[in-house]
């Protein structure tokens, strides 16, 4: 029995190896296929996710830059503000100064007159008239003294209108530097209103491009799905043909072992038929009287046990020996020594930058920097740590009114920020012209324009 199953075994077996190299070459294939494929999707899916990522830091960069363009044209707009303001008050001050000048005029061709009418009333002989004409000492001396009070009166007239015309004159071009000097702070804001909007152009055309990639890989990877799931339907259909053909190739292997065995069963029975046909010949024979003799030799088989030693290793297990270790953090404080600066001191090293140039985002105190990195590296020389920004140096040391106000303080205004000197004035780096227009500079006028904070970073 176990010779027949062997036997139809390998019958099964060299059926199937005779069917599967007709399709095993194109499965092979497909597969080759199939995996190439994959590595280009694989590849495709990686730089879609790739493009997704930087198209993502890219829309960051450009919702900051959004950001940064709408403070630069509300600050645009704040300063065209204070521009007008400042024209307003130029203008008052021009009609201040003609009123001023007009009133000098009249209060002078008034002593003019009197001047006149003393001289042509009395001419060189009015002294002498006057003598002539006093009943008495006294009132000599009453007509005198009136007339050196008359003539002292024109004199502080005209003295108080030359200072109020000087005063107002000053006004005036105090007045006109600093709305020329709050109109180059547009111009450098609405120069950085030009940048940012030439890189936001640039950064979207940028994005617009990595749409255009990202839908390329996209349709690539579609068309490499579509070739997978061609070539899965492929693979699919010569594996169904595969298993077809074998069990084909199994029923006519099981029909043959049955054919074969009926031959044999047959064959079998003719010869067992025979053989019973010779014993009942041979019985009936009566001539025949020799008995058979039927000996059977045994055969003695000795099974010789070979005794298996079996060695058994025996694994001891190693001691475990643990060992508590102690970590012991060793955690280093570093407490930061109060500065000894003084606002005057603060003052003082600041003002030693005066003449050198505005640059907007720069951060050297001689080659380029701008108002809050100004306040913020002269602060750092005495060991405090501001922020970059005006906004955030707004927040920073303790606030404070602008009357308790001393040197060394800073003052924020909108989109700027300068040191207090504690003479009425400020030293900062006001906007991208040269010295002494721009640049880091000292200006006479804290309140040229409003201001948001005042802040005391030095007790």
């Amino acid at each position: 029995m176990k010779k027949r199953f062997l036997c139809l075994s390998l019958i099964f077996a060299l059926a199937v190896t005779q069917v599967m190299p007709v399709a095993a070459s194109r499965k092979e294939e497909v597969q080759t296929e199939k995996a190439n494929t994959e590595s280009k999707l694989s590849a495709a899916e990686s730089k879609e996710a790739e493009l997704e990522q930087q198209k993502e830091e890219l829309l960051g960069e450009i919702n900051s830059l959004d950001q940064s363009l709408v403070k630069t044209l509300a600050e645009i707009e704040i300063l065209k503000g204070e521009i007008s303001d400042k024209e307003d008050s130029i203008e008052e001050t021009k009609e201040k100064l003609a009123e001023s000048e007009a009133e000098r005029d009249e209060q002078y061709a008034a002593m003019k007159k009197r001047i006149q009418y003393l001289y042509e009333n009395g001419g060189s002989g009015a002294w002498a008239q006057m003598l002539l004409e006093s009943s008495n000492i006294t009132d000599l001396l009453s007509k005198a003294e009136y007339t050196e009070k008359m003539y002292q009166f024109d004199r502080d007239e005209l003295s108080k209108m030359k200072n109020v015309v000087e005063q107002v004159t000053s006004l005036g071009n105090q007045l006109e530097e600093e709305k020329g000097e709050l109109e180059q702070m547009k111009q450098a804001q609405e120069e950085q209103q030009e940048n940012l909007e030439n890189e936001l152009e640039k950064k979207k055309a940028t994005a617009s491009d990595y749409e255009n990639q990202i839908s390329e890989v996209k349709a690539q990877a579609a068309e490499y799905r579509k070739l997978i799931e061609q070539q899965n339907a492929e693979l699919k259909k010569i594996q169904e043909e595969e298993a077809r053909k074998a069990e084909e190739a199994r029923k006519a292997a099981e029909a043959k072992a049955a054919e074969e065995a009926a031959k044999k069963k047959a064959a079998e029975a003719a010869a067992a038929a025979k053989a019973e046909a010779a014993k009942k010949a041979a019985s009936t024979s009566k001539s025949n009287s020799s008995s058979n003799t039927s000996s059977a030799s045994g055969s003695q088989s000795s099974n010789t046990g070979a005794s298996n030693t079996t060695t058994e290793t025996t694994i001891v297990p190693e001691e475990n020996t643990t060992v508590d270790e102690t970590y012991e953090e060793e955690t280093t404080t570093s407490s930061g020594s109060t500065s000894s600066a003084s606002g005057d001191a603060v003052v003082s090293y600041a003002s030693q930058f005066i003449g050198n140039p505005y640059v907007y985002g720069g951060n050297s105190l001689t080659n380029g920097i701008d108002c809050s990195g100004f306040v913020q590296q002269v602060f750092a020389h005495f060991g405090y740590s501001l922020p970059r920004t005006s906004d955030a140096q707004a927040g920073s040391g303790r606030g404070i009114t602008y009357s308790e106000a001393r040197a060394g303080d800073i003052i924020v205004y909108s989109g700027h920020v300068a040191i207090l000197t504690g003479d009425g004035g400020i030293v900062h780096a006001s906007n991208s012209k040269p010295y002494p227009q721009g640049g880091i500079k000292y200006s006479s006028n804290a309140l040229y324009r409003p201001y948001i904070a005042v802040r005391r970073i030095v007790e």
